[in-house]
Formats: structure tokens, C-alpha cells, sequence
């Protein structure tokens, strides 16, 4: 219907902006990661001693499995809850399905600092839980390891990124063709068969990118580590905004930024290829 020519004019400003704001910064950090920090002075000498430093120093890696470990918990929890709700809201909702729907997008519409100091009021010594916990005597002295812990973080993180997991699979448990459901219930399938062989694996695209928006998006969190982690609850995104910040450590930085970079597109590449696999199976 439209030229060539009209087509690759169309499709310059987006190339463009993706150059400006994403390729070239990339290239920037890329190249920050080899150079070296001399007397609060950033010297462009390339060497791979930023990655020597990563491999060497356990910190380094004892933070990137316990990050990788709340984000795989955050993970689980969003997809325990989110699957359920999305489940009930595209086959049994009916009439109030609307109403249901906006009640869990809500959260997306209230800030994301709003939604984290509200844990900290919460899990806080003096907070909801505890007060709660004392007044009906289960209780005699606050729970001090509720806040500045990993499992306030993993609370945290659970609660802001449930509905970017419950999005992805509504949208394909609404896909699935509710004659095919039928058709096997009228075969004699029980509802939980007719579940464990046609709705789930149907909808496992939806839960491979949910799953894959929760890690990603918790592995690379900062402000929630920061509000309620502690120093226990501490992740690598946290050591890089302080590289880059007091630090004054640019390409050490830069390097673990590299790598974190490269396991979220390992970990996308490997979520397409299980969908891909699984369309085509299903084909």
C-alpha cells in the first residue's frame, strides 16, 4: 500500500530516537566499563580490570545471587497471586469483571514511592502490623525483623509488580477460545482437567512474560531496597547507583551495569525461545 521510500521515512524518528536515548547511551556504559578511576579522575585505559574486580571480590557476587534470589521470590509470589485473580476474572467474573479489573490497575495509577513507604508504615515497629499483632494479644513486644529485611523488600516488590505479571496473563487466558472450553466439557473433562490440559497451556506465553517482567523489573529495583531493605536487604542495583553517585566510581559501575544487561537479555532471549517452542508444539 505505501512506497519504500515512504515507509523508511516513517520509520526514521523512531530509529532515531532508539539511537539517541538507547544505543549510544549502551555504547557509552560499554565503554565506561574498561576504563579506570585515578585520582578522582577517569582515565581511558582500556583494561579488564572493572571485571577482574567483579570475579574477584565475593561481594560482588553475593549480592548479584541475592538480588537474583528476591527477584526470583518476587517472582513466585506475583505469579501465585496474580495467575488466580486473572484466572477468576477471565472465566468467572462475568458482570463485575470491569469493576475488577480497574480495582487492580489502580495500584499502577498511585505512585510507586506511595506504594513503598506504604510497607514501611506498615511493617514498621510502630506500624499497622505490629499494632495490630499487640492489640489482639498475639503479641508483647513489635517485631523488629518485619522491616529493613529481604522479606520486606520481597513484600514490597511482590505487591508493585503483581500487575505487571496479571496483565500479560489476562490478556492471554482472554484469548483462549471459550468454545474450546465448552467442547471439552461437554466431552465429560473435568474442570480440572479441562484446566491442566487446555486453559494453562494455553496461557503459558502470558505467564512466561509476566514472569519475565517481575525478574527483570525486580532485579533491577533500587528505590524499595533503599526504603525498606536494610542492610541485609540490600541488591546490586543499589551498588551501582552508589558507584555512580558517592563513589565516584563510574566504570566500576558501568561494568556491573554490563552485566546486569546481559543476563536480562539472556533471560528475555531464553523466555522467547520457550514461546517459540511452545507455538510451535502447539502447531
Amino acid at each position: 500500500m505505501y512506497s519504500r521510500a515512504y515507509q523508511r521515512l516513517v520509520a526514521i524518528p523512531p530509529l532515531a530516537w532508539m539511537t539517541l536515548f538507547l544505543f549510544v547511551p549502551y555504547l557509552c556504559l560499554f565503554c565506561y566499563s574498561f576504563w579506570q578511576v585515578r585520582s578522582q579522575t577517569i582515565v581511558h585505559h582500556w583494561n579488564l580490570s572493572n571485571y577482574r574486580q567483579l570475579i574477584s571480590n565475593p561481594m560482588y557476587i553475593q549480592v548479584l545471587l541475592r538480588s537474583a534470589r528476591i527477584a526470583g521470590l518476587v517472582t513466585l509470589f506475583s505469579l501465585l497471586l496474580g495467575y488466580p485473580l486473572a484466572w477468576y476474572l477471565s472465566f468467572h467474573a462475568r458482570r463485575r469483571k470491569g469493576l475488577l479489573y480497574l480495582l487492580v490497575i489502580i495500584p499502577l495509577w498511585v505512585s510507586y514511592l506511595v506504594r513503598a513507604y506504604a510497607w514501611k508504615t506498615i511493617l514498621g515497629n510502630d506500624g499497622v502490623l505490629n499494632t495490630v499483632l499487640a492489640y489482639t494479644g498475639l503479641l508483647k513486644h513489635p517485631v523488629g525483623l518485619l522491616l529493613y529485611s529481604p522479606l520486606a523488600v520481597v513484600l514490597t516488590l511482590t505487591h508493585i509488580y503483581t500487575p505487571f505479571v496479571f496483565l500479560p496473563i489476562y490478556a492471554s487466558l482472554e484469548h483462549i477460545p471459550r468454545s474450546l472450553v465448552e467442547a471439552s466439557q461437554d466431552l465429560g473433562a473435568s474442570s480440572t482437567r479441562v484446566f491442566r490440559t487446555i486453559v494453562f497451556p494455553l496461557s503459558l506465553p502470558g505467564v512466561i512474560a509476566g514472569a519475565t517482567f517481575a525478574f527483570v523489573l525486580s532485579l533491577g529495583d533500587f528505590l524499595s531496597p533503599l526504603l525498606v531493605g536494610g542492610p541485609n536487604g540490600i541488591m546490586i542495583s543499589n551498588i551501582v547507583v552508589s558507584l555512580f553517585g558517592a563513589a565516584y566510581d563510574w566504570p566500576l559501575g558501568a561494568a556491573i551495569s554490563v552485566c546486569m544487561l546481559l543476563l536480562v537479555i539472556g533471560l528475555i532471549t531464553a523466555a522467547e525461545r520457550v514461546e517459540r517452542r511452545m507455538q510451535y508444539g502447539r502447531s
